[in-house]
């Protein structure tokens, strides 16, 4: 086959990060079989380690989520190859639909725009899961000021609004009343979002891998310690492996019913739900792509299965790598955000190591390191921990603790949190 691999992350090589240490596209697909090729932006051209004889070419844009870009680059690796294109592969989410167009603009098999949207399009995804049966917020797409004011007067406040096709809570509002939401729209178009009820509950996340069939061979139930959009506010962040009970079954079944009523075959999943007071399982959204932050590191220190691996074979024939669930271990992640004002040269820090003992990985920024607002999740934060424990209450308690008490000082006199 005649592989891309479209690529906007970097790779670390020198054992203090582990950013996308996992993706190995040089391990897991091999080079000599296919050929394969590479389309990158500037930072995703160092994730690249594949000898550049084993690279039947490699082609670096400008803008790696546009569609324009996209296409222009693909066809011109058509042409350097000389023969079509059998498959393009990317794992970002950022980059799903552009590359989806790709696909069928130009011919190529795989996931097109209809069917990406199943995963993508958060008021499609509740649409297709509230047809078959399943607990979701109500929620519309906005299509006018008028129509939005309209689902506030039936539905009640708070009301959240996100992006359709948003990731990592960027973009989301928690809306109070109508003078907040007409304030939104004051500043923005309503086309692209979309509108759903406040759901009162503890947020949980499902990472895990559906097989050709669409049944589960593999998953892992966190539960978030805050969550996503009080980290966008300046609130560290973190999530805990839920272990065996009956709550964790409840959440396995739900998820499975949701993968299967969306379809999802041959793919990895981030699924998050809410549990209510009352135990109620409510679908939040899913993504059809491995879990972001820490939550494949920690899933590959626990249980030895690399979903990156598990992915990539899936989608070039191979035979899927063994995804055991072995024991019933706990651990998590936190990551303490930026501060506000950047950038921020930090002036003092201490080891998470030296304030919990289960800390299995860390990276805390030194004296001296400049802080900027480049990245997301996986960049230089003011913190960021994996623990590793037997117990999941022990876990959560020295994320807990570590959420609490961790501190950065600034040169601008700041403290984080």
């Amino acid at each position: 086959m005649h592989i891309v691999i479209v690529n906007r992350w970097p790779r670390f090589t020198e054992g203090v990060r582990w950013d996308h240490e996992l993706t190995r596209y040089e391990e897991f697909i091999d080079h000599e079989a296919h050929q394969v090729s590479y389309v990158v932006d500037r930072v995703g051209a160092t994730g690249v380690l594949a000898g550049r004889e084993r690279i039947a070419s490699m082609v670096e844009v400008d803008d790696i989520s546009s569609y324009d870009h996209l296409r222009a680059a693909v066809t011109e690796v058509t042409e350097r190859v000389g023969r079509p294109v059998d498959q393009i592969i990317t794992l970002s989410e950022f980059t799903l639909d552009a590359v989806a167009r790709v696909r069928q603009s130009l011919g190529i098999p795989g996931p097109g725009p209809d069917e990406v949207a199943v995963y993508r399009n958060k008021v499609r995804m509740k649409e297709i899961l509230a047809e078959a049966g399943l607990r979701v917020p109500h929620f519309a797409g906005c299509e006018n000021v008028e129509q939005t004011l309209a689902f506030a007067e039936t539905t009640g406040y708070p009301l959240i609004v996100k992006p359709v096709n948003g990731a990592g809570s960027i973009g989301v509002h928690l809306i109070q009343d109508d003078k907040a939401l007409r304030g939104l729209w004051e500043t923005r178009e309503p086309g692209g979002y979309e509108i759903e009820e406040f759901i009162t509950g503890t947020v949980h996340h499902v990472d895990g891998f559906a097989g050709e069939d669409g049944t589960i061979v593999f998953q892992v139930v966190s539960r978030y310690l805050n969550d996503c959009l009080s980290f966008e506010g300046g609130a560290p962040l973190g999530s805990v492996v839920v272990q065996r009970g009956r709550l964790r079954e409840r959440i396995e079944e739900f998820t499975q019913s949701c993968v299967s009523a969306l379809g999802m075959r041959g793919m990895p999943f981030h699924m998050e739900l809410f549990v209510t007071g009352t135990e109620e399982l409510v679908f939040l959204e899913v993504a059809g792509r491995i879990g972001g932050a820490e939550v494949p590191y920690v899933i590959h220190k626990l249980f030895g299965v690399n979903l990156f691996e598990v992915w990539l074979k899936s989608l070039v024939g191979e035979p899927l790598p063994p995804t055991p669930k072995n024991g019933d271990p706990s651990g998590g992640w936190v990551i303490i955000p930026k501060p506000r004002v950047l950038p921020a040269e930090v002036v003092s820090s201490v080891p998470m190591s030296s304030m919990v003992d289960s800390v299995w990985r860390e990276l805390v920024p030194q004296p001296g390191d400049v802080i900027d607002g480049s990245g997301g999740y996986d960049s230089l934060q003011s913190g960021r921990g994996i623990v590793v424990h037997d117990s999941e209450a022990q876990a959560e308690a020295d994320l807990r603790r570590l959420m609490d008490d961790f501190r950065v000082e600034f040169a601008q006199g700041r403290r984080v949190p």
